[in-house]
């Protein structure tokens, strides 16, 4: 009879156990819904960190050559020489970056030289790839300084 009551009064009840369960759930669901807001966020700061490398490589490429790289020659005029339109005077040996990376959502750049609101413009769709759009699909762009 004593060994019933010490097994009685060890271990949760089944009405512990599930308030614990629905409180993680909770927690879950408030921790999950914050994580993908962050993870949208980071994919436009990124997307803007690497415009501004295009802009100071841009700005270099410039500086040797006098003129930005032509819509035709696009974003790939900073990786080797171009052989269309006008032809740099003074490429720089080995680039001005090492590669020219897709947007967070793997979509190439858009670039235009001239463009548009400056010298040149450069562009990502967001995730949805398409001009326009809203929260995580809104396009992050050369001329707009609000992440």
């Amino acid at each position: 009879m004593f060994l019933n009551k010490e097994n009685k009064e060890r271990g949760f009840s089944l009405i512990e156990v599930m308030v614990v369960i629905v409180i993680l759930g909770i927690l879950a669901s408030i921790v999950g819904v914050n994580v993908i807001g962050n993870i949208d966020e980071s994919k436009r700061v990124k997307a803007k960190t690497q415009i501004e490398t295009f802009r100071t490589a841009l700005d270099l490429y410039r500086l040797d050559n006098g003129s930005y790289p032509t819509t035709e020659q696009g974003l790939s005029a900073l990786v080797s020489p171009p052989t269309v339109g006008r032809l740099p005077r003074k490429w720089r040996e080995g680039g001005y970056i090492a590669r020219i990376p897709k947007d967070p959502w793997q979509n190439d750049y858009v670039y235009l030289s001239p463009g548009d609101h400056g010298d040149f413009d450069i562009i990502s769709y967001g995730n949805d790839n398409e001009p326009g759009g809203e929260g995580k699909d809104a396009d992050v762009s050369s001329w707009d300084d609000e992440i």
